[in-house]
């Protein structure tokens, strides 16, 4: 393992698509890789809408920072991804229902990307450790 660098995982998010960490703890803080809205259970995207698929990322991003130690409130940056930019309400009326604090996190939201798995959302965050 490289100086200062901590890789974080838990079985309570979905493993890895490929070749890299669930989350990433360094120099105060936890880089929680793209989660799509996949239930850990059954390694496979949550049916319904981009909220739902959203609410489920969200839920996996929850799971990691709690495996650091932190937690949702402490995330200080965000990026969503979204398959349909058209989908931009309904994923942000997931995303503040989980975001409840007199700080939210700083975001950008944007659409038209070909997400892996045919996923209709990704969430990346950064937080505090």
């Amino acid at each position: 393992m490289d100086e200062g660098l901590e890789e974080i995982g838990t079985p309570y998010a979905p493993q890895a698509l490929g070749a890299y960490s669930q989350a990433v703890s360094a120099n105060g803080f936890v880089f929680v890789s793209g989660q799509l809205g996949i239930d850990p259970e059954t390694g496979e995207l949550v049916e319904g809408t981009a909220g739902d698929q959203a609410a489920q990322a969200l839920k996996n991003i929850k799971s990691i920072l709690d495996a650091a130690g932190t937690g949702m409130e402490k995330v200080v940056k965000a990026t969503v991804y979204m398959r349909n930019v058209e989908d931009f309400t309904e994923v942000d009326k997931a995303y503040s229902q989980v975001f409840i604090g007199s700080v939210r996190p700083a975001r950008v939201a944007f659409g038209n990307n070909m997400i892996p798995k045919g996923a209709l959302v990704e969430i990346d965050v950064i937080a505090l450790a």
